[in-house]
């Protein structure tokens, strides 16, 4: 349900519902399509206490839960069969947690021997409204289409590359399989007719999610993230998504700059991990 105060709907249990599924679903779309393409990768995702757990391979940022604690209570027992889920796979245990679960969770993943390994801010804001950044010359975005996912692929692996090689190497492997998955939609960022910048974008319960936004380094300040981010939102906009939500370090850069386009941050939410003594 939305406030009076332009759109925004309130920071609640309703609210984180919606976040934490959209990001699950589409996780569990990308998911699905990688066991398509490769079926000997042994993706797959299961839904237990209404938390959906995705594996998409050892080691992938991927492989973990999300909605754990907000549809349902997670007993013992549900913990028990995520973590055989996971470690049946030769998987570590992840769980993402919005601080509006369950508040006994806590306790329970406490006493089970999970420790908090990562923050990470959900931010959200109304799809529609006004551009905010100045036209840049030469500077055009434009959705791609499956038989771009190679070219896709590469803008974004090369734009993540330059913070991390890991983070190139992986998106590389994601664009390509982005492609095949349900819901997703990918945008580049042209000047001068040169890609130069990528974004996702995932629609699902009623809010379109953005993921994956990099630019080449020779490319940066120039208005192309900004651009992306336009397009993303009013594509999301024209497709009947009033809302977008998006996921960043907390007090990065990409944080602020969300903020300074208008993203709230809804909550922060940590990443819980299970560590086994050792024997």
């Amino acid at each position: 349900m939305t406030n009076q105060n332009g759109g925004y709907p309130f920071s609640d249990l309703e609210l984180a519902r919606r976040l934490e599924r959209t990001e699950a679903r589409a996780n569990a779309a990308f998911v699905d399509a990688r066991a398509r393409v490769d079926p000997a990768s042994g993706a797959t995702w299961t839904e237990v206490a209404g938390a959906y757990a995705m594996f998409d391979g050892v080691g992938s940022p991927l492989t973990q839960t999300f909605g754990l604690g907000l549809f349902a209570e997670a007993r013992d027992e549900d913990l028990a069969r995520l973590e055989a889920f996971f470690e049946g796979r030769g998987a570590e245990v992840f769980h993402e947690v919005s601080p509006i679960a369950d508040p006994a969770l806590l306790a329970r993943l406490s006493g089970r021997g999970y420790h908090p390994t990562e923050l990470t801010s959900v931010l959200f804001r109304p799809t529609a409204g006004e551009p905010s950044g100045a036209r840049v010359p030469g500077l055009t975005v434009r959705r791609t289409g499956p038989d771009e996912a190679e070219l896709w692929a590469g803008v974004a692996a090369e734009g993540w590359a330059s913070e991390a090689p890991e983070l190139g190497d992986f998106m590389l492997a994601l664009g390509r399989i982005n492609a095949h998955a349900e819901g997703s939609h990918t945008f580049l960022a042209e000047l001068d007719g040169q890609p130069v910048a990528a974004g996702g974008l995932s629609l699902g319960e009623g809010i379109a999610l953005l993921a994956g936004a990099s630019t080449v380094p020779a490319a940066r300040r120039q208005g192309a993230q900004l651009a992306l981010l336009e397009a993303r939102l009013r594509f999301a906009a024209e497709q009947g998504y009033p809302l977008a939500m998006m996921a960043a370090l907390p007090g990065s850069a990409s944080q602020r700059n969300a903020e300074r386009q208008g993203f709230r941050i809804a909550y922060t939410r940590i990443k819980w991990q299970l560590r086994r003594p050792s024997a």
